[in-house]
């Protein structure tokens, strides 16, 4: 018998627990049809090998419904190489057919030799640069490329509670407090390029996914990337973390505020309408797509 979360609840009970969560909160925000496709974004970690291993328990309980799972190689040595042994180990063990794009073929650059580049351009300048920045603009054309390679309905991402509350924090930091409105549990748009994203572990605390992951016996990749350490996010988990530690329920109470006030951001901001990238022809709200702008700005493009 194990105390988890305030309850008393045995390891069996405790991962049914987290699957009924992910299933309340697929069925409230209706994440998924019964005949869907879905492609899950699996980068290794105990996160997305997590919510892999749900979505393919669930999956069987629709017939009509297909899974997949797609992953990023953005090219950052001794880090995702290991991570992508685990992606492919985890699919292999639940059948589950794997797609595959890397940061090279689809942008013509390693992120590596991106962040060397960024350092160069640095030099002399009072210009903050950060890699994540650039890895995670990359990292969601990449994912939305390879779920339509992989001809997929949904795009299933495993963002967890402790991340969607960090983004929100991170987005009012920035002075971009309206982008709150997106920081929401389904994402879609209204472009034939663009594949719907849901984070089904929206609700589910990052602690009690690595207690399911630990109970299940699931493989993951433990290490943290190379480059973490130096983004913005990195400093917000940990003064997250320490107000968690004294006021418990402090993340589950800022999700629940951004809920409640996200339909007055809506109605703020102006409706988004998207267009094709002059450059690259990807979906954009702009001219040239953020992508090909921050590339370009580094000499790739």
């Amino acid at each position: 018998m194990r105390i988890y979360s305030g309850e008393k609840l045995c390891n069996k009970c405790f991962t049914k627990s987290i699957e009924d969560k992910v299933k309340a909160t697929i069925s409230k925000n209706r994440m998924f049809k019964p005949n869907d496709r879905i492609a899950v974004a699996v980068s290794g970690g105990k996160d997305s090998v997590t919510l892999l291993c749900i979505l393919a328990k669930f999956e069987k309980l629709f017939p009509k419904a297909s899974l997949c799972a797609v992953t990023v190689d953005e090219g950052i040595r001794g880090y995702r190489d290991e991570a992508v042994t685990f992606a492919l180990e985890a699919c292999r063990k639940l059948e589950v057919e794997h797609f595959m794009i890397s940061f090279e073929d689809l942008f013509g650059v390693r992120l590596d030799e991106l962040v060397n580049r960024l350092k160069a351009k640095g030099k002399g300048s009072n210009e903050v640069l950060s890699p994540c920045a650039y890895c995670g603009v990359l990292r969601r054309r990449a994912l939305n490329v390879v779920a339509r390679q992989a001809k997929a309905d949904r795009l299933a991402l495993a963002h967890n509670l402790d991340d969607e509350v960090q983004t929100i924090l991170l987005n009012i930091m920035h002075g971009d407090a309206p982008r709150i409105a997106r920081v929401k549990p389904v994402l879609e748009e209204s472009h034939p390029l663009f594949v719907p994203r849901v984070k089904p572990l929206c609700e589910v605390p990052e602690k009690e996914i690595a207690f399911y992951a630990y109970l299940k016996k699931t493989e993951f990749q433990t290490i943290p990337c190379t480059y973490a350490t130096t983004a913005m996010r990195n400093d917000i988990r940990l003064m997250l973390n320490r107000f968690e530690e004294k006021h418990a329920g402090t993340k589950y109470t800022i999700f629940r505020s951004v809920e409640k006030i996200r339909p007055a951001l809506e109605a703020a901001e102006k409706e988004v309408f998207l267009q094709a990238c002059k450059v690259c022809g990807e979906p954009t709200v702009s001219e040239i797509c953020k992508p090909c702008e921050m590339l370009r700005r580094i000499g790739v493009k």
